[in-house]
């Protein structure tokens, strides 16, 4: 959880990126050291990263891998917390996306740091939750990469 060139790295928001979601944790989604608790940050981008897959898979899907997750800062209570998506992959059945999460801290209004990074697969499914292809006509959305 820590950032080798300093404790508080600021950065700025990606352009080349969506926008999927924004929130503000709230007290409730604390852990035991008083910051918020990693399963609930892991939840949020579970959900930022099936924002683009839907418009790919028009119909049912669910994630099938965490293919990387990391802190790289933590999140506190109040921060306003911007995720930022990209499609990296698009297969017969699965699709690839990259999720970037930035805070802007509370007591630092328009300061942003990068707090989290992950991978995740998305796989369409049908009505029995088995693979299904995911529909061809649809390839050609934005982000969309071979």
């Amino acid at each position: 959880m820590t950032d080798k060139t300093s404790p508080n790295p600021e950065t700025t928001l990606p352009r080349d990126r969506e926008l999927v979601l924004k929130v503000i944790p709230m007290p409730a989604d604390c852990n035991a050291n008083g910051d918020i608790f990693g399963g609930w940050v892991m939840a949020q981008v579970d959900l930022a990263g099936a924002v683009l897959p839907a418009r790919y898979v028009r119909g049912r899907m669910a994630t099938v891998a965490v293919n990387q997750f990391i802190f790289k800062q933590p999140v506190r209570v109040g921060d306003i917390l911007s995720f930022f998506a990209h499609v990296t992959r698009v297969g017969n059945t699965s699709i690839t996306v990259q999720v970037e999460v930035f805070a802007e801290r509370f007591s630092a209004q328009g300061q942003y740091v990068k707090v989290t990074e992950a991978s995740l697969t998305y796989v369409a499914i049908d009505m029995e939750g088995r693979p299904r292809p995911i529909p061809k006509e649809h390839l050609d959305l934005p982000g969309a990469k071979d």
